[in-house]
């Protein structure tokens, strides 16, 4: 499963660099090549192993991914990325991505809990393509929001990050490679995770909420990292929210079109402990000096995570 994890990250990172060369041979602004290429490349770990578990017969590793995923970006990869340099959050992220954060996680709850049938609990594929229309609405918004903030950022990338267009060798090398990597890492993980459940007496869902959720979100935690120590903490933030947002609508509105994906309702206390990390990331926002997770903002939110992942294991 190791192997599976580096295979996974490795691929994620050499697709994404073949991608983003196309976006730059196509003349695309470096702004829609972060928002489209970057932003779900680093959710194809997740989108990798919660297809492949739904084709290999695990669906319960798919919900508890996401949430460990999304709850270990706003815990974890932020309280670092805060204690490592502040971070700045900026006015179209207040308006537009935290809130679409909060929406994302109340409709896979209401989702997973039945509020719209009478059935077992499960997020069928009708739920999916609401999840999918959901994630094409924000994207849609997302392009089409102009502001001065947003051009600012357009013009810092442009300036400063301008990547440099790789012949056509390499870019179609990088993308085989990546897309042969994303394969096998597919394969190991999903199928090494269900065989630790049963070894360990554990639930798939509760393997996927933390070992799988924790492998899987390690190219966000490099990537918020090395944002920060550049001390750009707009990349920080926005990989962490655009990477939650595509987790849910995008992530696991595919998954459910191949298979229905069962819901555990002992996982509603984590769906809660998400909900309330939503929350304590924006109220940090408005503590303090200016919009800002300050350092030590940052420390309270990864002891938090350290607090789910034990109650995670212990529940």
């Amino acid at each position: 499963m190791i192997i599976g994890f580096v295979a996974l990250i490795f691929g994620a990172n050499w697709l994404v660099n073949g991608a983003t060369s196309i976006g730059v041979k196509a003349k695309l602004s470096p702004l829609i090549i972060g928002l489209t290429i970057v932003a779900f490349g680093t959710s194809l770990p997740e989108m990798i192993v919660n297809v492949f578990s739904c084709i290999k017969g695990s669906p319960g590793l798919a919900i508890g991914n996401i949430i460990g995923s999304n709850t270990m970006n706003i815990l974890l990869i932020l309280g670092v990325s805060a204690m490592i340099f502040p971070i700045d959050v900026s006015r179209i992220s207040i308006r537009r991505d935290i809130p679409a954060g909060f929406v994302a996680t109340f409709a896979i709850t209401l989702m997973a809990n039945d509020f719209f049938r009478g059935t077992s609990g499960t997020i069928n594929w009708v739920e999916g393509l609401v999840l999918l229309a959901m994630g094409g609405g924000y994207l849609a918004l997302t392009f089409k929001i102009e502001t001065i903030e947003a051009l600012e950022t357009l013009e810092a990338l442009e300036h400063d990050e301008k990547q440099e267009e790789m012949p056509w060798g390499k870019t179609l090398f990088e993308l085989i490679i990546g897309i042969i990597g994303l394969y096998i890492g597919g394969e190991l993980v999903s199928k090494n995770a269900s065989i630790l459940a049963m070894n360990w007496g554990m639930s798939e869902s509760t393997v996927g909420l933390t070992v799988v959720a924790t492998a899987t979100s390690l190219p966000e935690l490099i990537t918020s990292i090395v944002a920060a120590l550049k001390k750009n903490s707009s990349i920080a933030i926005g990989n962490v929210l655009g990477s939650n947002i595509l987790n849910i609508f995008m992530v696991l509105g595919v998954s459910s079109l191949i298979t229905p994906l069962p819901f555990d309702t002992r996982m509603n206390h984590q769906l809660m402990i998400l909900f309330c990390a939503n929350a304590v990331m924006f109220a940090a926002v408005f503590t303090g000096k200016g919009r800002k997770i300050s350092r030590f903002e940052g420390a309270i939110l990864t002891l938090g995570y350290v607090g789910f992942m034990l109650f995670s294991l212990y529940n």
